[in-house]
């Protein structure tokens, strides 16, 4: 018996329940690319620093890092606002640490998984310099 099925793979409707949960954490940069092009009804957040912020970000995103994630800044945003957090990539916490910080303050989140490496791999483009208005 392989190393694969040494331990045995769960029941279908096992799988199902675990990737439907996942997915209500979680989507990818191929779909945050996608619905910023056809239907954006999220708003995406780029929590690092705004010094990296302004070397290079996904277009669209606004800059706000998850330290500076308040009460007062998220009232900014009608209730029930999608919030899509990224930070650099899978070896950076700064997305969860921006969920844990939405979730406490009742909004809506979801994590980008692989950030802007994940973007990156993908091919997509980037901005760079300060958000519009500053």
């Amino acid at each position: 018996m392989s190393l694969v099925n040494e331990i045995p793979p769960a029941s279908p409707a096992a799988v199902e329940a675990r990737y439907a949960l996942r997915l209500t954490f979680e989507t990818d940069c191929w779909d945050v690319h996608d619905s910023m092009r056809t239907a954006a009804d999220f708003v995406l957040l780029d929590v690092r620093g705004p010094k990296l912020y302004e070397v290079s970000h996904i277009p669209g995103a606004i800059n706000l890092p998850h330290g500076k994630i308040t009460a007062s800044r998220m009232a900014e945003w009608p209730e029930g606002t999608l919030f899509v957090v990224y930070c650099a990539g899978p070896h950076c916490n700064g997305t969860d640490r921006a969920a844990l910080r939405l979730s406490r303050l009742g909004c809506k989140v979801k994590v980008m998984i692989g950030g802007m490496t994940g973007w990156a791999d993908e091919g997509f483009s980037f901005a760079s310099g300060k958000e519009p208005g500053e």
